[in-house]
């Protein structure tokens, strides 16, 4: 599978960073150790504040000086993704404002979305994520865990925005698996769900919330695996997220990123990861069979670990 990565690359590597919580304070030095090292990845941001009170917050593009931060990482090569328009639930016309925004910031739409947990615009989440059985079984077995209903998808609602999404955000995130070959979890990826017709492709993720179970995912063995294996790994993380402490950086964290920069990946943005399997594999259309499996997969890893995504 080797022959899938350019330059002569053994295997691909990227990170999705959800902005929960982040500052410039807790996640500024994480970003320089990346960019020291050579990593390219994903960094997500809020291109709004809003008026409500988020369940998790964090920095949003209206501080000056995370905003000037943000546009700095941009410009050194480093993506930056949406995680919903603001920490909180946002009407149809706050989200194609706060999309607005994001292109008026950085010259585009957003390539890669995430959604966030505390907005109830979120796109296809909670018990849509599934079909049939999976979404019965999820039903019952997270009743009392579940935060709402997610209605972005839902035409009827004033929170929808599903056209919006297919027409100006190309990758939303879904399935996160707990094996560190991204790619053998989910092989269709970048897919297209024709069951869910408001997302354009879809692509998986490693898990990683917080810096135990990134360190984890990211052990020597598992950087060996991903290498020998030829895959693609796109970590699901939060920076904020224990990564640097009152001592400076998670010294764990320092050492195998800079063992796993010294190995031969090829370490880009999310979007170019998935637009290169687009282009040397062509769309992928997800069928019946397939998103059985995957919801099979995913809901087994949910239930056994109780990931947080």
């Amino acid at each position: 599978m080797s022959a899938l990565w350019p330059e002569g690359k053994d295997f691909a590597f990227s990170i999705f960073d959800d902005t929960d919580l982040a500052t410039l304070e807790n996640v500024g030095p994480v970003y320089a150790l990346l960019s020291e090292l050579g990593f390219l990845t994903t960094k997500s941001v809020w291109p709004l504040r809003g008026e409500g009170r988020p369940r998790i917050g964090g920095a949003t593009c209206e501080d000056e000086d995370y905003l000037a931060w943000v546009r700095e990482l941009q410009a050194r090569g480093f993506e930056i993704g949406l995680h919903n328009v603001a920490y909180h639930t946002s009407s149809r016309e706050q989200t194609i404002f706060g999309l607005d925004r994001f292109r008026e910031l950085f010259g585009h739409d957003p390539y890669t979305l995430a959604n966030h947990a505390g907005c109830r615009e979120s796109i296809y989440w909670g018990s849509a994520r599934l079909s049939g059985m999976q979404r019965l079984v999820y039903d019952v077995l997270l009743r009392g865990r579940r935060k709402g209903q997610f209605e972005g998808h839902v035409e009827s609602s004033p929170l929808f925005w599903g056209d919006i999404c297919r027409e100006r955000v190309k990758y939303v995130r879904n399935f996160v698996f707990g094996q560190i070959d991204t790619l053998a979890a989910c092989p269709p990826m970048p897919y297209h769900d024709p069951t869910r017709p408001h997302v354009r492709y879809w692509f998986a993720s490693s898990e990683g919330p917080e810096v135990r179970s990134f360190n984890a995912m990211l052990s020597e063995a598992n950087q060996d695996r991903l290498a020998a294996a030829g895959g693609a790994c796109i970590m699901y993380t939060h920076f904020a997220a224990g990564f640097c402490g009152p001592e400076g950086l998670d010294r764990s964290f320092r050492e195998l990123m800079t063992r796993l920069s010294r190995l031969n990946g090829w370490f880009v943005p999310v979007h170019r990861l998935l637009d290169h399997l687009l282009e040397t594999r062509g769309p992928l259309q997800l069928g019946r069979r397939q998103r059985a499996r995957l919801e099979r997969r995913w809901l087994a890893h949910k239930l056994r670990t109780r990931g947080t995504s």
